[in-house]
């Protein structure tokens, strides 16, 4: 059996941190992971060049060398210090994803302690979107507003094949961008982006609107920077080559980055939502 199945009736049961430790590894969630230490190293001079396409609508007050940002990721996910250290499978630390998961989940905590107004956003919804969906539901369980502003507004997003449109839409309550167009029956996915245009619409609208803000943005690439860059609490999943998250972290614009391989299997970030919602004391 892979570490994308669990084992039948076992589908809410909540691990052990060591049962977690050990689907992390065995998941590729952390430890050896499919990210390439190539992929993250360019990710890492990109950034230090302040490239958006990396820098995912932070600004950094600092300059960030390339020397300073492996530096970080080794602290934050355990990737390796080594500058010789050029390829191969990237590494993350499951200590820290542990750590991260806990500091994740504090925060769900308080804002369900306050009834607080929340903002979901994916940029990697074909994995990510039943994570954060069930997040959505138990803070909504728990009095928390869940927010799905600007749903159906376009948005122009530069990609590697030009500026592309795509629509803002909610599934679940969580927000994602999906290509304008007829959608199939059963379709809740939507596209891949790193873009931090989609929460400053989202953000726009409500304040345009003058209805709720969030005072938390869970989410992942662009959702979290963005959010954080103005000034909004936000938390969020990170891969090794996204630096950008864990810059935010250590310049006190994002609240949490959990290192975690963000495109594996969508089954198999299930036991960190039953771990996440156990710990923060969240209805399942």
């Amino acid at each position: 059996m892979g570490p994308e199945a669990e084992p039948v009736g076992e589908h809410r049961k909540v691990l052990s941190i060591g049962e977690l430790r050990a689907h992390l590894l065995a998941a590729r969630l952390a430890g050896p992971v499919a990210t390439t230490r190539e992929n993250s190293l360019r990710s890492y001079r990109l950034f230090a060049a302040r490239d958006p396409r990396v820098t995912l609508g932070l600004h950094a007050e600092r300059a960030w060398g390339e020397a300073e940002l492996l530096g970080l990721m080794a602290e934050k996910c355990g990737v390796s210090p080594d500058p010789a250290c050029v390829s191969g499978a990237d590494v993350i630390d499951p200590e820290l994803t542990l750590a991260g998961l806990d500091a994740f989940a504090d925060r769900l905590a308080r804002a369900a302690d306050r009834g607080a107004p929340v903002l979901f956003g994916t940029g990697h919804p074909h994995r990510l979107l039943g994570f954060y969906a069930e997040l959505a539901d138990a803070l909504s369980a728990a009095g928390c507003p869940v927010l799905t502003p600007a749903q159906g507004r376009c948005i122009d997003i530069t990609t590697r094949f030009g500026v592309r449109t795509y629509s803002l839409d909610c599934v679940r309550g969580v927000a994602l961008v999906r290509e304008p167009g007829v959608r199939a029956p059963g379709d809740v996915t939507g596209a891949h982006t790193h873009s931090p245009l989609p929460v400053r619409a989202a953000l726009e609208d409500a304040a345009n609107r003058r209805g709720l803000l969030p005072e938390l943005v869970v989410g992942d690439h662009g959702w979290v920077c963005g959010a954080g860059q103005l000034g909004f609490e936000a938390i969020g999943l990170a891969d090794t080559d996204d630096p950008a998250l864990f810059v935010g972290e250590a310049e006190g614009l994002v609240s949490v980055a959990v290192p975690l391989d963000d495109a594996v299997h969508s089954d198999s970030y299930r036991p960190l939502t039953r771990y996440v919602l156990n710990r923060a004391c969240l209805s399942q």
